[in-house]
């Protein structure tokens, strides 16, 4: 084992607390003392002078599509089909570059890209994967175009069971299918969406039966379900089914903040999904003009109501979207909470809330025995929208870089 001595920093625990001195070591892939009660000694191995910084943990970012570089549908559809899995080496660069070590891939990402990432073929932060997106037909994942054809951003394959499910048997069977091909979580689409051409994001998708049954197999096979969802009755709807976390939720209403609150569960904004959406398409990427509208209207209220969530004291967790555009900008998420009214401690401590998420309670935290996945913060770290030129370093799994 190699040990690492970070010394003279101040480190941010990752509970919402604010930094306090101490120096930290690692030991392989793991802390393996915090020295909160003074300098601890140099031992064998680096010694890394971080005075003046701040050590925090390694962000936990609960939704990211690493298949998707942008929703430039025309293009997808001339690239071959396992380019996405080449491109999504340099997603994987580009998102442990930005200081996330962790993420949950909300659809695309399959069993063999989680275990080339834990077998080191293919660097970048660890993976949780939903694997496929479920909607029902005409849904949010359903690629059927007027022209007749499909336009489908994750095509099925051995590894990757097919989107579009209808109906309370097949639902069962496609869950079962899921689990076989080794998602960590099942997602559904509890409302419509952006990127689709058919559906509206204020409607509400699947039956109360379809997502209860959703739900109750998923959880016969040890996974939680999350659930995409723009309009006040799918979110209810989903809660009251049983999902563990809400995606999006950019039509929380009282009634879902309530539910949110009742059931124990999660709210991952991506604050940041449509905000980087319509840059993307102002820049020049080519997206159906049904699309655009969704895209320049979705906002609209957004930030208000995750502002009352958190006032409320609905758990937040970390989420982007990444994919849906360009990777490597998930460290402007920090900003947008910042805005929706959390304080900076407790912006970095969504990372820990959505490790609870993920079922994983040796990340997105600075303490004996947790994953050494840390990182370097110079200047103001409180600045969040400085976040990207402040992080000197990216350690993950006690690797310095």
């Amino acid at each position: 084992m190699t040990s690492t001595l970070l010394r003279g920093g101040r480190v941010l625990v990752g509970d919402g607390t604010t930094p306090v001195r101490a120096d930290v070591v690692v030991d392989g892939a793991r802390v393996v003392e915090v020295g909160v009660d003074g300098p601890l000694a140099a031992r064998a191995g680096a010694t890394v002078d971080v005075t003046g910084a701040v050590v925090a943990p390694g962000l936990v970012d609960c939704h990211v599509h690493l298949v998707f570089d942008g929703m430039d549908a025309q293009r997808l559809q001339s690239e071959p089909f396992s380019l996405q899995y080449f491109q999504a080496a340099g997603a994987m660069r580009a998102t442990l570059a930005a200081g996330v070590t962790t993420v949950r891939d909300a659809g695309g990402s399959d069993l063999g890209m989680k275990v080339a990432q834990e077998r080191g073929l293919l660097p970048g932060p660890r993976l949780r994967t939903a694997v496929s997106v479920l909607s029902p037909t005409g849904g949010h994942a359903d690629g059927w175009t007027v022209h007749g054809d499909d336009v489908r951003l994750l095509p099925p394959h051995p590894g990757r069971p097919g989107c579009v499910v209808d109906g309370v048997e097949a639902m069962r069977l496609r869950v079962r299918e899921l689990a076989r091909a080794g998602a960590d979580v099942i997602k559904v689409c509890a409302s419509g969406g952006v990127m689709s051409t058919r559906d509206d994001p204020h409607h509400p998708q699947f039956s109360y039966d379809e997502l209860a049954v959703c739900v109750a197999e998923a959880a016969d096979h040890g996974l939680g379900v999350m659930a995409h969802a723009h309009s006040g009755e799918g979110i209810r709807r989903a809660l009251a089914a049983g999902v563990r976390s809400i995606e999006h939720g950019v039509y929380l209403d009282e009634a879902g903040i309530e539910l949110l609150l009742d059931r124990d569960a999660w709210l991952v904004p991506t604050l940041l999904a449509p905000v980087a959406l319509v840059e993307a398409i102002d820049a020049g990427m080519r997206v159906p003009p049904e699309v655009e509208d969704k895209a320049r209207r979705i906002a609209d209220g957004h930030l208000a109501a995750v502002a009352r969530a958190h006032e409320a004291g609905v758990k937040i967790a970390l989420g982007t979207d990444s994919g849906v555009f360009a990777h490597g900008q998930n460290h402007r998420e920090l900003g947008l909470l910042a805005a929706a009214g959390m304080r900076p401690e407790e912006v970095l401590a969504t990372s820990r809330v959505g490790a609870e998420l993920l079922g994983l309670d040796d990340v997105g935290t600075i303490a004996v025995g947790a994953r050494a996945d840390l990182l370097v913060l110079d200047g103001d770290w409180s600045d969040l929208d400085r976040f990207a030129e402040n992080l000197r370093m990216v350690i993950q799994d006690g690797v310095l870089p």
